[in-house]
């Protein structure tokens, strides 16, 4: 390991200065990459589009690195894909293909021998080579079906050695291929919310009510005729700050909330002469157990309230939720 600078040795305008050139050749190299882009780019897209296999991405190191977040974007937006290293697929993971499969081989220079090694092993197998890389005359541009353009006319790296612009390229290029794949395969929200079923969007997208909701004994719900005091004893028994009023058959015919107990102390009502078809909403909001949580969130803050009732599809009281349920689940 180099032996450390002395602290005064540090330049903090050049840092500035250097960044501020990264940032300008890679820009650079990015706006540039869209005029480089022919027939080769929509064929790769074709090719990945109408494969009954799986797209194989491969790449020695940085240009490795590149394609494992290539073949992650592509798997989440719809194109099945996965990565595999060079060196490990001369030694067994080849085994990992099949005919049928694409190939999207990523090499700048295209003279990477470990690429170079599994070519005829990857024409035997009989897969589609989709070959990513800076040089159209290299041993892998020559040997691929489709060839798409990755060239940069400098790095970032003030020796021009490091890959940096190269690797922006090759980045850009394959969230490129992610994009026009997923546009194509007409992919929608709730396809990607399947794929990403822990994030925020997926949570959104395919929890439903009845995952969230209190069911059985756990949702306050009393009868129109039941006396005041048992329709107070229900609500803050069960500590919804809300009960349900659900007529013989269990439809849902009122709601009584903490907030209307209040305002019915304030005008000083005589409680103890009501019943619950007294003082409950008749027209409460509900929400079907099959609709999405984030609709129901949607009435919430629409209307204002902090709490639904929940039917079936017949319309009978199943259940109950509150603001503090969706938010423990993330939803909202």
């Amino acid at each position: 390991m180099p032996p450390a600078l002395p602290p005064q040795a540090f330049d903090a305008a050049r840092a500035l200065a250097l960044a501020a050139r990264t940032f300008e050749i890679e820009a650079r190299a990015l706006l540039a990459l869209a005029a480089r882009q022919d027939a080769g780019f929509a064929r790769a897209v074709q090719v990945m589009l109408e494969c009954r296999g799986r797209v194989v991405v491969m790449g020695m190191g940085k240009s490795g690195h590149v394609g494992r977040k290539i073949a992650a974007t592509l798997a989440s937006t719809g194109t099945p894909a996965f990565f595999v290293h060079p060196a490990e697929a001369s030694h067994g993971d080849l085994g990992m293909l099949m005919t049928g499969d694409v190939v999207l081989a990523i090499s700048n220079s295209g003279e990477s021998d470990e690429l170079a090694a599994i070519l005829p092993a990857l024409r035997r197998l009989g897969v589609t080579l989709v070959a990513m890389t800076g040089q159209a005359g290299s041993t892998l541009a020559r040997h691929a079906d489709w060839v798409v353009s990755s060239a940069v006319e400098e790095e970032a790296c003030p020796l021009n050695l490091a890959p940096t612009a190269s690797t922006t390229a090759q980045m850009a290029l394959g969230d490129a291929l992610a994009v026009a794949l997923l546009d194509a395969r007409g992919f929608r929200e709730e396809d990607f919310a399947r794929s990403h079923p822990g994030g925020s969007l997926g949570r959104k997208l395919l929890m439903h009510v009845r995952d969230l909701m209190r069911s059985g004994e756990a949702v306050p719900r009393v009868a129109p005729a039941a006396h005041f005091h048992e329709l107070l004893r229900e609500m803050t028994g069960k500590g919804l700050g809300f009960a349900a009023v659900a007529d013989a058959a269990g439809r849902a015919v009122g709601i009584f909330t903490d907030g209307d107990l209040r305002r019915l102390i304030e005008r000083g009502a005589d409680l103890r002469t009501l019943c619950a078809a007294d003082v409950m909403h008749s027209s409460p909001r509900l929400v079907r157990e099959d609709a999405l949580a984030v609709e129901a969130a949607e009435v919430m803050e629409q209307h204002r309230i902090t709490s639904v009732l929940v039917i079936d599809g017949q319309g009978l009281l199943v259940g109950a939720l509150n603001s503090n349920d969706l938010m423990r689940a993330k939803v909202i």
